[in-house]
């Protein structure tokens, strides 16, 4: 049991190793210029200097939701693709109504111009 997941394992070790190698080599060579620019904390790409009630517009809100909502859909295919001759035909025909309506989803929200960045 534990043979099958020495891959997964080696490859954490390793991942975490180089991280952490790179993450003091750059604290012991790195240069060390500090700015009152660098020393402002950082909040999601927008400058400090914001005010608490700005307001974004509804077309960022709608984006990442149309994101969230064609992602997702990579989380129920993915399984029924990898085993789908073990499902049979009824995975696959539910498949086909699932892209059908996702489609029709994308269709209905391209054409009302939501992914038209204004």
């Amino acid at each position: 049991m534990l043979r099958s997941y020495l891959p997964a394992i080696v490859f954490l070790i390793l991942g975490g190793a180089v991280g952490g190698a790179f993450a003091v080599l750059n604290s012991v060579i790195g240069p060390r210029r500090a700015t009152p620019h660098k020393q402002d904390p950082y909040e999601c790409g927008l400058p400090s200097e914001v005010k608490r009630g700005m307001r974004f517009g509804i077309s960022f809100y709608l984006i990442a939701m149309l994101f969230i909502l064609f992602d997702i859909e990579v989380v129920f295919l993915y399984p029924i693709a990898v085993e789908l001759r073990a499902y049979g035909s009824y995975a696959l025909a539910e498949t086909i109504v699932f892209i059908v309506l996702l489609f029709v989803a994308f269709v209905y929200v391209w054409r009302r111009g939501a992914l038209e960045w204004r």
